[in-house]
């Protein structure tokens, strides 16, 4: 599998970060990524930093957040953005490093 920084999807994040009001996340600490060669079902998923590596790496909390290139591309734009706002949705209020699992994500 290979991984590539996605510049593009990264200034839409900080801009659904800002439209949405999630002023609890920090749009340069989550770093977005396509992947290619995936066998996952998923079209995007987000991943944490939990606090032993952020304090063995003394780091702030970081989260990535993958779009599967080859299902993710073929969607429209519109549910590209959905899913996108979707991964953020796992991130915490506090920005912990954690993330919440779908029962106990924030709402819109």
């Amino acid at each position: 599998m290979i991984w590539e920084l996605a510049p593009d999807l990264q200034k839409k994040v900080g801009k659904l970060v800002s439209a949405l009001n999630y002023f609890h996340i920090d749009p340069k600490r989550v770093v977005v990524f396509r992947s290619f060669g995936s066998k996952a079902r998923a079209r995007a998923r987000i991943w944490s930093l939990p606090r032993i590596w952020q304090q063995a790496l003394k780091v702030e909390p970081h989260y990535c957040l993958e779009v599967i290139s080859e299902r993710f591309e073929k969607l429209h734009p519109q549910q590209q953005e959905e899913i996108l706002i979707h991964e953020l949705r796992h991130i915490p209020s506090n920005f912990s490093g954690s993330l919440l699992p779908h029962g106990r994500m924030r709402k819109r």
